[in-house]
């Protein structure tokens, strides 16, 4: 039997660079196979957990900054070894008040996170690489979901 993740990630742009995280090596992290890429913030949901809630939780452990969570813009499911992945990728309006990180202050920053800033995703290793080729702005605007399914075609 396959093993299933749902995670909630964060969208947070300003100037067309997204936040995004380098995350450290450390004990329980599912994919941790020793690649060196950036991710947006957020992590796993708990079994019964909804959504939004998960993510406001997974925010405030890794930055200390409680999110305004908007739209959701991305939805992707793939394969990963033996774990299917299902991610929800919801835009957070409260831009401004993610500037200033202090990992140190956080109750799980420190621990996880290598670094954190806003970057420009076409110059980094940014995961999910559909990050890289999507204009997020536009699809913000747009106000519509995106699904990416990496799975085989059956």
């Amino acid at each position: 039997m396959q093993n299933r993740r749902v995670a909630v990630r964060a969208i947070i742009i300003k100037d067309d660079k997204l936040l995004s995280v380098r995350l450290k090596k450390y004990p329980g992290r599912i994919s941790d196979d020793g690649q060196d890429f950036w991710c947006t913030p957020g992590g796993g949901v708990d079994i019964g957990e909804p959504l939004i809630p998960a993510l406001e939780r997974e925010l405030i452990e890794e930055t200390g900054i409680r999110p305004i969570v908007g739209q959701l813009l991305y939805i992707q499911q793939f394969q990963h070894k033996d774990w299917e992945h299902l991610e929800f990728f919801f835009h957070v309006t409260n831009t401004e008040d993610y500037e200033n990180i202090n990992l140190e202050a956080t109750t799980h920053g420190a621990i996880e996170i290598a670094e954190i800033k806003l970057i420009n995703p076409t110059t980094y290793n940014v995961l999910p690489a559909f990050l890289t080729k999507q204009n997020i702005v536009t699809d913000i605007n747009r106000g519509t979901t995106k699904l990416f399914n990496n799975f085989p075609a059956t």
